[in-house]
């Protein structure tokens, strides 16, 4: 039976920064692959954590947002996402997304998932939760978003994930996590409730 390898087979000879702005940074690492042989491995280091935010009101809806996403050229329906600081707890920093973004703030979160997004180009991680119990208020974007708002019933907004109107990793990974644990019973009824389907 073979054994399981799971320590890192690539050697790195060299490595130098390639460009640098205050979100990320680009290095190219000249490596020896897992075959021994001679390579180039290119890394996008992120400069925050990413946290995603599964908003449920009293009767079962969700809140998408909808924005152009430059590097995709194209315009995208999500959950209300962003950026948190490093050494931030990503739930302080997922709290304070979603009133930015949406104007809500939650008395009730849990955790459903941690994610490591693009992980064969970039080292980002992303924090998702579940946030139920709203309060409503005045939101407050970043001047780089220009977003719409909808709410729309959970069932829809599973319906968009597994039919592709929703394509963000994040939001579709969410959406359907926190269907099935609401099915496996492993959120709190309050809010399985409406998630189960």
């Amino acid at each position: 039976m073979p054994t399981s390898k799971t320590g890192n087979p690539w050697t790195v000879l060299l490595s130098k920064p390639v460009y640098e702005n205050p979100w990320i940074s680009v290095t190219e690492h000249d490596v020896l692959n897992p075959a021994g042989k001679p390579g180039i491995y290119g890394v996008v280091h992120m400069k925050h954590v990413a946290t995603g935010i599964l908003p449920i009101d009293e009767t079962g809806h969700t809140l998408l947002v909808g924005q152009y996403r430059f590097a995709l050229k194209a315009y995208s329906w999500e959950i209300p996402e962003g950026g948190g600081k490093m050494g931030v707890d990503p739930l302080e920093s997922a709290q304070r997304e979603l009133a930015e973004e949406t104007g809500l703030t939650a008395r009730q979160w849990h955790a459903l998932a941690t994610l490591h997004l693009s992980n064969s180009v970039t080292d980002e991680v992303a924090y998702g939760f579940l946030a139920w119990d709203l309060e409503e208020g005045i939101a407050a974007p970043e001047e780089t978003e220009e977003l719409q708002i909808r709410r729309v019933p959970f069932a829809e907004a599973f319906a968009m994930a597994m039919d592709g109107r929703i394509t963000d990793a994040m939001a579709v990974t969410l959406i359907l996590k926190a269907r099935l644990m609401a099915q496996a019973g492993a959120l709190p009824k309050e809010v399985a409730r409406f998630l189960k389907g």
